[in-house]
């Protein structure tokens, strides 16, 4: 293991925000690209890429993702960027929008290099406080848990808060994946040639296009960037208002790989099989987990009947609920090569 080297477990947080009466259906995707610079720059990542749809806009970030839907925001970000300053901001130009904050979840696993984490993420409990004392006090119905593994280095933190026990949408879910120890033939592919000529944008479009990336699922518009030296981030957007996420850290000794998605638990089963399995192919890793956030229990269950046969073997499950956002489940696998 390397002393030091780039984070590549990201901090996720996801914003609901609702209004009696909005100024516009557009809703948070009226928040100019100056103010979303501001937040950004609070958080210290930048945009360098973007697309969208008539539902919702995807943008890589140089550390991750950021989506914003009319009311609802996911932002997504690696290495030590300083992801919780982007609340309070955001609260802000919301409301300016007359939109007002309804539900809030954080989500993240392990760091690799917990030490090298900027205030307020040098530790979960530091976390919840600045989370505790940065949204607001309507906010009332909370709940932080460490859902943990046998293996000591996996775990997966969860903090949620709303404004009122709000009926989850049974059928939706969303998995993320993460992946460590990555294939090394495979993790080479996400390393930009010496003089290759290429800008950031066409390099990322050939990292999609060798790796099968852009199989995992059939028909999405991909947003992809290829960072120089290596690394790699894409948004895929599909099915209207779905989207996807993948971010790689291919350093051999803290190599890293994370895949994100949406999706409905009246999709296509063999649909959601075959996303699971090819976006856990692609990187063929030593030891990852999912973490499936759903109140139906028709999608975990499937998490392990699409994992073991590719060689992995369970080593924990955990599963917590939580207000407003249904039930957690944390699975972890290694593989049997290992």
């Amino acid at each position: 293991m390397a002393v030091s080297g780039f984070e590549g477990f990201e901090k996720r947080l996801e914003l609901n925000f609702f209004g009696d009466d909005p100024v516009t259906e557009m809703g948070l995707r009226l928040i100019n690209m100056e103010s979303l610079e501001k937040v950004l720059n609070a958080v210290q990542c930048t945009v360098v890429s973007s697309v969208g749809n008539q539902f919702f806009d995807a943008y890589v970030l140089s550390e991750s993702s950021l989506f914003i839907y009319p009311t609802k925001i996911i932002i997504k970000t690696c290495g030590t960027t300083q992801l919780l300053k982007s609340i309070c901001p955001l609260i802000h130009y919301a409301f300016n929008l007359g939109l007002t904050l309804c539900s809030c979840r954080y989500t993240r696993g392990s760091f690799i290099f917990p030490k090298a984490q900027p205030f307020p993420h040098s530790s979960f409990d530091e976390e919840v406080i600045h989370l505790e004392e940065t949204i607001p006090s309507n906010l009332c119905f909370r709940k932080a848990s460490v859902m943990l593994s046998k293996m000591s280095n996996h775990s997966w933190h969860v903090f949620t808060a709303s404004d009122q026990e709000i009926p989850v949408d049974e059928t939706l879910y969303t998995i993320e994946v993460c992946m460590t120890e990555l294939d090394g033939v495979l993790a080479r592919k996400f390393f930009r040639r010496p003089g290759d000529d290429k800008n950031s944008d066409s390099a990322g479009m050939e990292m999609t296009e060798i790796t099968g990336i852009d199989n995992i699922i059939p028909g999405a518009i991909i947003c992809d960037f290829g960072f120089d030296p290596c690394g790699y981030s894409m948004n895929g957007i599909h099915d209207g208002d779905r989207y996807s996420t993948i971010h790689v850290t291919p350093e051999d000794g803290f190599s890293y790989a994370s895949f994100e998605c949406v999706g409905s638990i009246y999709d296509d089963k063999e649909l959601f099989s075959e996303t699971l399995k090819k976006a856990v192919q692609v990187f063929r890793p030593a030891t990852l987990s999912v973490s499936t956030t759903c109140s139906s229990h028709e999608v975990w269950t499937r998490v392990s009947n699409e994992i073991e046969p590719l060689g992995f073997k369970c080593r924990s499950f955990a599963v917590d609920e939580f207000p407003s956002a249904g039930s957690v489940v944390f699975q972890t696998f290694t593989s049997r090569r290992k």
